[in-house]
C-alpha cells in the first residue's frame, strides 16, 4: 500500500472510531430537558403516544462498549490500519498459502498409492477413476462437455471414441494434455472461390455417404487432390503428426452438416488445446486420461448395444 492511501486508512478508521467514542460518551452524559411526567413534550396520534426520555439499557452500554475494545484489539492484531501488519502478522495470502499446502498434502495422501500404476491399472481402480472425475470436471469439461463427448461449438473433440487428432497412445494424449495443440486449417476461400468451395466441401462429405452432385464431388476431388491432400493425406484418412484429422471417419470437430464442412474449407479453423502443465501434474493428467478411458469403454458398450449387428454408424456418430 502506498503511504498516500495508508495515510488517507488511518485517518478514515482514526476519525470513525473518534466520532464512535465521542458518541458513545457524549450519549451518557447529555441531559434532555423533560416534563413533570419524564416526557420532552412530543405528542403524537392526538396524544396517545408521547416521547419519553430513558437512560440507555446497561446491556447496551456493555456491549457497545465490548464491540469497540474489539475493534481496537483487532486493528491491533491484525492489518487494517493503514500499512499497518498488525502484531500477529496475519495475512489473507499467508491464509490462502496454508490452505492450499493443506490441500496439497491431503491430495498427496490420496495420489501416492496411485503413482506407480498404469494408466490402465488406474482405469480399473474405482478411487482413481473417481479421482479422474473430479479433476476432469474441474478442468476440461467446460470445453469438452461433463459426459466428454465434445463440442461442435467451439471444435473440442469428443474424448470417447476411438478417434484421436495426434495419436491415441497414453503418452501422446498425456503430451496433447500438459503441452497442449495448436492446429490451423487454412481458409482456401480466396484461392479457390465460392464455387471451389462448394465443390471440396461436396467430395469431402460424399466420402461418408452424403448425397450431392456427382459433378460437384468429381470437381472437388480434383482441388481435394491439390490443395488439401498434402495434411489429410491423399485417402483423406488424415495425418497424426500434424494433427490434421481424419475425414472419412465419424468423428467431426465442427460438425457434419455441408454448411460446418463448407466453412471449414472456406474460412478455416484455428483449434487451441490448452497446456495444463502449469496447473496439473504429471499424476493428475494420468488420472484424467483413466477417467477418460473408462467413458470410451461405456461409449464402446452403448453404441454396440443400441446398433443393429451390421450397421455402419454415420459421420455425425448416430
Amino acid at each position: 500500500m502506498s503511504g498516500f492511501w495508508s495515510i488517507w486508512v488511518i485517518v478514515l478508521a482514526g476519525l470513525t472510531a473518534g466520532l464512535s467514542l465521542f458518541m458513545f460518551f457524549w450519549a451518557q452524559r447529555m441531559r434532555i430537558d423533560t416534563a413533570e411526567d419524564g416526557t420532552t413534550g412530543h405528542v403524537w396520534a392526538h396524544g396517545v403516544l408521547r416521547e419519553a426520555v430513558r437512560p440507555l439499557p446497561w446491556w447496551w452500554v456493555l456491549v457497545s462498549a465490548g464491540a469497540f475494545l474489539f475493534g481496537v484489539l483487532y486493528l491491533f492484531l491484525y492489518p487494517g490500519f493503514g500499512s499497518y501488519a498488525g502484531r500477529i502478522g496475519w495475512t489473507s495470502q499467508g491464509e490462502q498459502q496454508r490452505h492450499t499446502a493443506e490441500n496439497d498434502a491431503k491430495l498427496e495422501a490420496r495420489l501416492a498409492p496411485l503413482r506407480d500404476l498404469s494408466v490402465e491399472q488406474l482405469a480399473a481402480h474405482d478411487e482413481a477413476v473417481d479421482i479422474g472425475r473430479r479433476l476432469y470436471l474441474d478442468n476440461c469439461a467446460a470445453c469438452h462437455g461433463t459426459s466428454a463427448h465434445g463440442n461442435h461449438a467451439v471444435g473440442a473433440p469428443d474424448l470417447t471414441d476411438a478417434d484421436w487428432l495426434y495419436g491415441g497412445d497414453d503418452q501422446t494424449i498425456l503430451t496433447s494434455i500438459l503441452e497442449g495443440r495448436k492446429g490451423v486449417m487454412p481458409p482456401l476461400g480466396g484461392a479457390i472461390g465460392g464455387n471451389g468451395v462448394n465443390e471440396v466441401a461436396a467430395y469431402v462429405v460424399s466420402r461418408v455417404g452424403t448425397q450431392v452432385p456427382a459433378d460437384w464431388a468429381a470437381a472437388g476431388k480434383t482441388r481435394f487432390d491439390a490443395l488439401c491432400s498434402a495434411c489429410h493425406g491423399v485417402d483423406g484418412r488424415g495425418n497424426p503428426a500434424l494433427g490434421a484429422p481424419n475425414l472419412v471417419d465419424n468423428a467431426w470437430l465442427y460438425g457434419s452438416n455441408i454448411e460446418s464442412v463448407v466453412a471449414a474449407v472456406r474460412d478455416g479453423r484455428n483449434g487451441v488445446m490448452p497446456a495444463w502443465r502449469g496447473r496439473l501434474s504429471d499424476d493428475e493428467a494420468r488420472l484424467i486420461l483413466a477417467w477418460i478411458k473408462v467413458q470410451g469403454r461405456i461409449q464402446t458398450v452403448g453404441q454396440s448395444s443400441s446398433r443393429p449387428l451390421g450397421a455402419t454408424p454415420s459421420k455425425d456418430g448416430s
